[in-house]
C-alpha cells in the first residue's frame, strides 16, 4: 500500500513537472512573433528564414513631419510654424491644396522602388500624431482617424511589394517628447508632464499595433524619436523614460506580439544610461549621432550595451555631412554589427541627401515671409502659386537631382547603371 502511494506520488510530481514545462514553453512561444516576421535573436535582427540581417535604411523625413531647416527656414522650424508660413504666402485655400499635393507627391511608389533599386533594405517612416488621431475632449475617448492612415497604408503596401522592411517612427508624439521644434512641441517635452498626452501616446501606439499586427512588411515600432533634449530637466525626466517605454510596450504587446519594439536613448537618442536590463523579449535599442568624430569611442558605449545585454543596436539617424564622413562612420558602425538608417531621403537643394529638390525661383521671398513676416514684402498671389508649383514639380524623381556620390558613400548604387532591377 505504501509502495503504491509512493509510486502514485512520484507519478503526480512527474506529471506536474511536465505540465509546468508545457505551460512555460507555451508562454515562451506566446512571446515570440508569428512566422513571417523579422525578430530579435541576441545581437542580431533575424529574417523570417532565420538569417541575420544588417538593416540598411533611409528615413522619409519631412514628408509627414515637416522640419523647417529642410525648407531653408531659420525661424519657422516646427510643423505648426511651417504650416502658418505657407498659409501666409498662399492663403488658406491654396495652402490646403498645397499640403494635400505635398503629401501625395513627396513619397510615391516610384520613390520606394528607387530606394529598393539603390540597395536599401529598410525605410523608416516618421509620423506626426495629429495625422492619426484627434485630441479627445476631457473625459472622452480619442478618435483614431485622419489622413495619415491612408498614406501609411499606401507606403507600407509599396514597400512590401518592393521587398523593403518598414520601421514606423513616432517623430512627433502628443505634447512633444523632445521639447524642440522637430516634435512640434511648444518648446518643452510635455508628453512627460501632461497625463492626457501620455495616455494618448500609449493609446495611439496600441491602436497602430492592433491595426498592423499581422503586417509582415513592418519590422518594428520606433516608439519615441529623440526623447528629452539636453536643454530640459534631465534629472527629473530621464528616470521617467524607461517606465514610459514599459507602459507603451505593455499596451502594444496586449494586441501585437509580432513586431520589434525599438527604444531610443535620452538626449536626442544618445544616452543609454537611462536603460536597465531588457524587460521584455524582442526589443532593440536605437541611437542617433550626427557629425561625430570617426573614432571607436563614438560607438563604444552602444557596443558595450549591446554586448552586456545581448541585444541589437540600430543607428536610427545619421548623416548630413560629407560623403567621406558618411562612408567612414557607416563602416565604423558596420564593423560592430550596428544596423543603420541615414537621414534623410529627400531634401531641398542639398548634397547630403539621396534626392535633392531643385530650389524654386523666388524661394528667398518665401523664406522671408516664413521667418520675418512683419518686414517681408508680400508675394503676389499668382507668383506665390507659381513658386510652390515649382517646388511640387521638383518632388518628382524625373525633375529632382540624385546624389549618386551620397548613395555610393553608403555602399549602394553609385550611378544609374548600378541600380538593381526588380
Amino acid at each position: 500500500m505504501i509502495g503504491r502511494a509512493l509510486i502514485l506520488s512520484t507519478l503526480l510530481r512527474a506529471l506536474s513537472a511536465a505540465v509546468l514545462i508545457l505551460v512555460l514553453s507555451g508562454a515562451a512561444r506566446a512571446d515570440q512573433p508569428a512566422p513571417g516576421f523579422v525578430r530579435v535573436e541576441g545581437r542580431n535582427f533575424v529574417t523570417p528564414d532565420g538569417k541575420p540581417i544588417l538593416l540598411k535604411g533611409i528615413s522619409l523625413g519631412n514628408w509627414l513631419v515637416p522640419e523647417g531647416y529642410m525648407w531653408k527656414f531659420k525661424v519657422a522650424l516646427s510643423p505648426k510654424l511651417i504650416g502658418r508660413a505657407v498659409e501666409r504666402v498662399l492663403g488658406p485655400q491654396e495652402a490646403e491644396v498645397f499640403w494635400r499635393r505635398f503629401r501625395e507627391d513627396y513619397v510615391t511608389e516610384a520613390d520606394i522602388r528607387f530606394i529598393k533599386a539603390a540597395g536599401f533594405n529598410t525605410i523608416r517612416v516618421p509620423l506626426h500624431y495629429a495625422l492619426f488621431t484627434t485630441d479627445a475632449r476631457p473625459g472622452a475617448e480619442p478618435r483614431f482617424e485622419g489622413e495619415g492612415y491612408r498614406l501609411l497604408d499606401r507606403v507600407i503596401g509599396w514597400a512590401k511589394s518592393a521587398g523593403l522592411y518598414v520601421i514606423v517612427d513616432l517623430h512627433a508624439a502628443p505634447g512633444g517628447q523632445t521639447g524642440i521644434n522637430q516634435d512640434d512641441s511648444p518648446g518643452y517635452p510635455l508628453t512627460f508632464y501632461v497625463p492626457a498626452h501620455r495616455r494618448l501616446t500609449v493609446a495611439l501606439w496600441r491602436h497602430l499595433a492592433q491595426r498592423y499586427r499581422d503586417e509582415t512588411a513592418i519590422l518594428g515600432w520606433d516608439l519615441l524619436n529623440e526623447p528629452i533634449s539636453p536643454y530640459h530637466d534631465m534629472d527629473f525626466l530621464n528616470p521617467r523614460l524607461e517606465p514610459f517605454y514599459r507602459e507603451i510596450i505593455t499596451a502594444i504587446r496586449a494586441v501585437d506580439q509580432n513586431h520589434i519594439a525599438i527604444m531610443a536613448g535620452g538626449q536626442w537618442s544618445t544616452n543609454f544610461t537611462v536603460f536597465g536590463a531588457p524587460f521584455a523579449p524582442n526589443l532593440a535599442y536605437t541611437y542617433h549621432k550626427f557629425w561625430a568624430a570617426l573614432t571607436r569611442d563614438q560607438v563604444q558605449p552602444y557596443v558595450d550595451f549591446s554586448n552586456r545585454w545581448n541585444v541589437p543596436i540600430f543607428l536610427g539617424e545619421t548623416g548630413e555631412l560629407t560623403d567621406d564622413w558618411n562612408r567612414a562612420y557607416r563602416e565604423l558602425n558596420e564593423a560592430h554589427n550596428i544596423s543603420w538608417a541615414f537621414w534623410t531621403y529627400k531634401n531641398l537643394d542639398s548634397s547630403s541627401t539621396v534626392v535633392s529638390i531643385p530650389r524654386p525661383d523666388g524661394w528667398d521671398d518665401v523664406i522671408a515671409m516664413a521667418d520675418t513676416p512683419a518686414t517681408a514684402r508680400p508675394i503676389p498671389r499668382e507668383r506665390a502659386i507659381a513658386i510652390f508649383e515649382q517646388y511640387l514639380a521638383g518632388l518628382n524623381l524625373e525633375k529632382a537631382n540624385i546624389n549618386w556620390s551620397y548613395l555610393a558613400s553608403l555602399g549602394l548604387a553609385d550611378g544609374p547603371a548600378a541600380l538593381k532591377q526588380p
